[in-house]
């Protein structure tokens, strides 16, 4: 596989576009494929066994494409799947788990560490088994926060509903006395604004998308793939692809990425 190949980006639907945002900012040189399962997201709500069988069939989908790497940019399929993944293929595969729970386990100060997501996320408590591993006497305290996707997807990022769902899921964590939060959902980092006045401006956040980036970056590095060539123009750089809705995926898309995309394609991720 030659440097100049694509990197991989996958997530259950438009949240991962901040992943691959900040790999777009940070990696300028590389080449990105990225799939947006949307005729199944949310993943948050489903079983180990479905994200795994899902995260397999987009990998199959992405080797297509010839990428050269992988990025799981979705907290619930890096919590159920990616051991089972890099175990399958030939390839480095990152997520976007481990990256973020070490930041937080190097920036808590009093050891008590919130972390926001999906239930799925949550209840998989893969990241606290992460920060503990770093750090063992740090406290993790999840809190689910299942209403934020959908407020992101509807371009609610500020709003008044938003503040009230926001108190409400943020209040729990600041009675905790959290030093550091986690923004463990690929879609929160588009409520930065809004969790950081909330949960007050003494809570470090952590964005895992940030740290992901950073992560792929040393893992292309080490294994001698990252692209040396100069860049092209982002229409020939970046290719997306989504399971359905492609033109609301692309209107998202355009509303928080660098440059308008030129075109989303759809496909049939069920044949892989």
């Amino acid at each position: 596989m030659g440097r100049e190949a694509p990197i991989g980006v996958f997530d259950s639907g438009v949240g991962g576009l901040t992943v691959a945002r900040e790999i777009m900012r940070q990696i300028p040189n590389e080449r990105i494929v990225y799939f947006g399962d949307t005729a199944r997201v949310p993943y948050g709500s489903k079983s180990r066994e479905t994200i795994i069988k899902y995260s397999r069939q987009i990998i199959r989908f992405l080797l297509t494409e010839n990428v050269k790497a992988i990025v799981i940019a979705c907290n619930t399929a890096s919590a159920f799947a990616i051991d089972v993944m890099q175990n399958e293929f030939d390839l480095p595969i990152v997520g976007v788990v481990k990256p973020g729970a070490r930041v937080a386990a190097e920036t808590t100060k009093n050891g008590k560490v919130g972390l926001i997501g999906t239930e799925g996320t949550i209840r998989s408590g893969v990241y606290a088994a992460f920060i503990k591993s770093f750090r063992p006497d740090v406290e993790v305290i999840g809190k689910p926060c299942p209403l934020f996707v959908p407020l992101v997807e509807e371009g609610m990022l500020h709003d008044t509903i938003t503040d009230q769902v926001a108190e409400r899921y943020l209040g729990t964590l600041k009675e905790r006395k959290i030093d550091t939060l986690i923004m463990g959902c690929t879609h929160y980092p588009l409520l930065r604004s809004t969790i950081g006045r909330i949960i007050g401006e003494q809570v470090r956040l952590v964005n895992p998308a940030y740290e992901t980036a950073q992560e792929l970056k040393r893992v292309l590095d080490r294994e001698h793939i990252a692209n040396v060539q100069e860049v092209d123009s982002p229409s020939s750089m970046y290719r997306f692809y989504v399971s359905d809705a492609a033109d609301k995926f692309k209107a998202f898309a355009n509303s928080i990425l660098p440059f308008d995309i030129a075109m989303t394609q759809q496909i049939s991720i069920e044949q892989y």
